[in-house]
C-alpha cells in the first residue's frame, strides 16, 4: 500500500469516527437541554489521532494525542483555556539508526553478548494557551453549539529508544541523544467542532477537527547514525491533522435556567 492510500485510508476512518460520535451524541443533545448561556470554569480530558505532515511526515506516521485542558466560557460566548498534550505513536520512518551497531549476523548485541532488542518509538508534548468562541445552534441550549478556537504554545518531540531489560552500552544514558532526534520550537493550533453542556448532567463532551502548525528546530549538533552529515540548523515545518473528542467535567458557577418568567 503506498503511503497516498495509506493517508486516505486514515482519513477516512478519522472522519468516520467523528460523524459517528457527532451524530449520536448531537441527537441525544438536542433532546435533552434547555437553558441559558452561562459563565462556567471548564475541565476537560481528551484523545486526538492526528496524521503528520510537512517535515513531521518523513520522521514519524499516525500520532495519537492524549491530554487535559483546563478553561473559561464566558456569559458572552468567548472561551479562554490552556491545554498540555502527550504525544505517542509507534511509526518511526527513519531507517539505518543503529546500522552501524549491526555485526555480521546482522544483529545488535548487549554487553552479555545477546541478541539485543531495540525499540524506537515517536514521543513528544505540547502545551498551548487559547482563545476562542462558542456559536449556539440552537436558542434552547446556548452552552453548546459550534466551538472555534486556536492559540499558540511549546511543541517537542522526538524518538524513544528502548531496550527493555537489556544493556547496549553504545545507545544507553546520554548516547541517546546522538539518535533520538529532539526538535523543539513555537506551536500554533487551531481547533472546529461541537461543544455539547448537559444541564448539570454527566453528558458533556466537544468534538471536532484538530490542526496544529509547530515551528521548530532540530536540538541536538550531530546524529551518530550519520556522523559526517551536518545536522540542519534551519527551521521546520512539523504539521499535525486530524480529530479531537473530549469529555467536559463544568463546574457551574450559576445553574442554567430551564423556565423563563417574566
Amino acid at each position: 500500500m503506498n503511503n497516498q492510500t495509506s493517508k486516505g485510508n486514515h482519513f477516512q476512518r478519522l472522519s468516520g469516527c467523528l460523524f459517528f460520535l457527532l451524530s449520536a451524541f448531537g441527537a441525544q443533545a438536542q433532546s435533552e437541554t434547555k437553558n441559558e448561556s452561562i459563565s462556567t470554569p471548564l475541565v476537560g480530558i481528551h484523545w486526538g489521532g492526528n496524521l503528520p505532515g510537512a517535515d513531521l511526515l518523513a520522521r514519524y506516521g499516525f500520532l495519537n494525542n492524549l491530554g487535559f485542558s483546563v478553561g473559561y466560557k464566558l456569559e458572552n460566548q468567548w472561551y479562554f483555556g490552556v491545554d498540555a498534550n502527550f504525544i505517542f505513536g509507534n511509526q518511526v520512518k527513519i531507517t539505518g539508526l543503529f546500522d552501524h551497531l549491526i555485526d555480521d549476523k546482522g544483529n545488535i548485541t548487549d554487553i552479555n553478548g545477546d541478541i539485543a532488542n531495540v525499540l524506537v518509538f515517536p514521543r513528544g508534548f505540547n502545551a498551548n494557551v487559547s482563545i476562542g468562541r462558542l456559536f449556539p445552534m440552537s436558542k434552547t441550549n446556548e452552552n453548546s453549539g459550534i466551538l472555534v478556537h486556536g492559540g499558540v504554545g511549546y511543541l517537542l518531540h522526538h524518538m524513544r529508544i528502548e531496550t527493555n531489560d537489556q544493556v547496549v552500552p553504545q545507545i544507553e544514558l546520554a548516547y541517546k541523544r546522538g539518535y533520538d532526534r529532539m526538535t523543539t520550537g513555537l506551536n500554533f493550533h487551531q481547533f472546529v467542532g461541537y461543544s455539547f453542556l448537559n444541564n448539570g448532567g454527566p453528558l458533556n463532551f466537544y468534538a471536532g477537527i484538530y490542526f496544529q502548525q509547530g515551528l521548530t528546530y532540530n536540538r541536538r549538533s550531530i546524529n551518530f547514525d550519520q556522523p559526517d552529515v551536518p545536522v540542519s540548523t534551519a527551521m521546520r515545518l512539523d504539521l499535525q491533522t486530524g480529530i479531537r473528542v473530549g469529555w467536559y467535567i463544568p463546574f457551574y458557577s450559576k445553574k442554567p435556567k430551564d423556565f423563563y418568567y417574566n
